[in-house]
């Protein structure tokens, strides 16, 4: 069969037939290096196949004649790290924590390694710097709920707060005074006034004062007479113009219409006692930790205007 092909004369090579807009394709030939290149990832590409983890099947992969995966060498690392930690680790859960700062090499591994777990557990909620947000607490500050000795945040961290089914978990409720009926929408208002009053921001009129009245009848019991709060109920202080949700006069008057109900892990039940010790300590460091635990106030007696408004 005679070859029809055409010829391009300046270069010798046969044309392929594909024409656009006069333009025609010349048949070359690929180089022969780029080729052998090729031939030779094809080459590497089987023999990688059969020696390593490659094809995919329905609930694995197949093996590779090796038995190499990466599951297994980051399980080998993990091995030899746990191993290397292991002493600091024994002598973290066996040490009581209030001990711990006696020993200044025990002190510092527990501090990084706390830093370590709390970028791991803690950042979602608190932020990597422990700022926190709205409805998660500074950890930076001297400002707590339930305490700040090393004792206590251990004891926040194992049990949570308001965590269900975990019978030792922190737990307060405050009533949703608007929204069951206890006050009136023009009552909230007055105590929302007062409490701003407590917190410095406004200065006393008629609703503060009608304020206080409503205060003392039905808020006394849990933050105190002086709207300092109560340790041992959870109870913050409204007077030092630290707010988890907000201080404006619209988030006051939401927290008292509503409630508030926020809830911690309990790690407890997911972290090993001496990773507990470790963000228990790293967040005692962070700035506001206390020495020793604070007396928390006594909580007052509910007068008979607050047990009726319950």
């Amino acid at each position: 069969m005679a070859d029809n092909k055409r010829i391009d004369e300046p270069t010798g090579t046969s044309f392929v037939g594909h024409e656009w807009d006069g333009i025609e394709e010349l048949d070359t030939p690929m180089p022969r290096w780029w080729l052998y290149t090729f031939y030779a990832c094809i080459a590497f590409a089987a023999v990688m196949v059969v020696l390593y983890p490659a094809i995919p099947m329905l609930h694995s992969a197949t093996t590779g004649v090796l038995g190499w995966s990466s599951h297994g060498d980051l399980s080998k690392e993990l091995a030899v790290d746990h191993a290397r930690r292991a002493p600091v680790m024994h002598a973290l859960e066996q040490t009581p924590i209030d001990k711990i700062a006696a020993d200044p090499k025990l002190l510092r591994a527990a501090q990084e390694g706390g830093h370590s777990a709390f970028k791991v557990y803690c950042t979602q909620c608190h932020g990597a710097g422990a700022a926190g947000s709205k409805g998660y607490p500074n950890l930076n500050d001297d400002d707590w709920l339930w305490g700040g000795d090393l004792a206590t945040i251990q004891q926040t961290l194992l049990h949570g707060v308001r965590q269900p089914g975990d019978e030792e978990t922190r737990m307060s409720q405050m009533p949703a005074f608007g929204r069951d009926g206890i006050l009136k929408p023009a009552e909230v208002q007055d105590v929302v006034s007062y409490v701003r009053v407590l917190s410095k921001q406004e200065g006393a009129t008629a609703s503060s004062r009608r304020g206080a009245a409503l205060f003392s009848a039905n808020c006394v019991v849990c933050h105190g007479d002086a709207g300092k709060g109560t340790r041992a109920m959870g109870a913050p202080n409204l007077s030092d113009g630290i707010w988890l949700y907000g201080g404006d006069r619209d988030t006051i008057t939401a927290t008292v219409t509503n409630a508030r109900y926020g809830i911690m892990p309990a790690w407890g039940a997911r972290l090993d006692p001496a990773t507990i010790k470790m963000l228990a300590i790293y967040v005692h460091s962070l700035g506001g930790g206390e020495k020793t635990p604070v007396d928390p106030a006594p909580v007052p007696t509910a007068t008979p205007a607050a047990v009726a408004a319950r």
